[in-house]
């Protein structure tokens, strides 16, 4: 095994297409990551069409970078595990379209390969100087570090040989990353990077800080006695 071990890094995106160049203007400057797969969902705003042209367009200046973009049916967990099916790198990085690797991941990632552990997930900040925001990345970093459990917007990694032996992640349509760590779980604790992946708050401001926590924590304390995610999907497309 090499001392930096091969990384790609997959994006589920869906109706993203404002954020685009962004994110890849922003991947290309994390040191050593060099393969990116992007999957759309089934989009409807030009997303994978946008995605297309950054590639053809841009395939130098991306260098020593490869983008792929792809899609899938929709569905985070469908559109994750297209993306790991394209890849044969050793590490898998799910990434949220919203959220910013820090420039260092593969040498945390490459710290926590020789670890021992087979996945884990990155601590997470705000886009905001928000005090409830800073708030919030506390309790969510000091909760999964508790409980063992990584959300979506931690970015969770895992090594590939480990995700294809217990099947990858389940395909339910919502609380997919609570699953999938649960599983992970029974194979090792996770490994916790500090340095944090930078999220966007946008989604807690559009619909009120207190409300989306309220709603979150309902969701995950129904999923966790017993109600199915596909019933919690129909509450979430409700509320989103």
């Amino acid at each position: 095994m090499n001392d930096v071990p091969t990384c790609s890094v997959i994006i589920p995106v869906l109706n993203e297409a404002t954020l685009i160049h962004e994110l890849v203007a922003q991947l290309v400057t994390v040191r050593g990551i060099t393969d990116v797969i992007v999957v759309d969902g089934g989009s409807s705003d030009g997303t994978l069409e946008t995605l297309e042209k950054v590639v053809a367009s841009a395939e130098q200046s991306l260098n020593p970078m490869t983008l792929r973009v792809t899609a899938s049916e929709p569905g985070r967990a469908h559109q994750m595990n297209r993306g790991a099916a394209l890849s044969t790198a050793e590490i898998l990085v799910f990434l949220h379209a919203d959220t910013r690797l820090p420039a260092d991941a593969l040498d945390e990632l490459t710290t926590a390969q020789h670890s021992g552990r087979v996945w884990g997930r990155f601590d997470v900040d705000f886009d905001t100087h928000d005090w409830a925001m800073q708030v919030i990345a506390w309790f969510m970093n000091h909760r999964s570090a508790l409980t063992g459990i990584a959300t979506g917007d931690h970015a969770i990694f895992v090594h590939r040989h480990i995700f294809e032996q217990i099947g990858g992640y389940p395909l339910i349509p919502l609380m997919e990353d609570i699953a999938l760590s649960k599983q992970l779980k029974r194979v090792t604790k996770p490994y916790r990077i500090r340095t944090p992946v930078i999220t966007a708050a946008r989604r807690w401001q559009a619909h009120g800080v207190l409300a989306t926590i309220g709603y979150m924590w309902c969701n995950r304390l129904l999923y966790w006695v017993g109600v199915s995610p596909s019933r919690l999907a129909v509450r979430y497309r409700h509320v989103r």
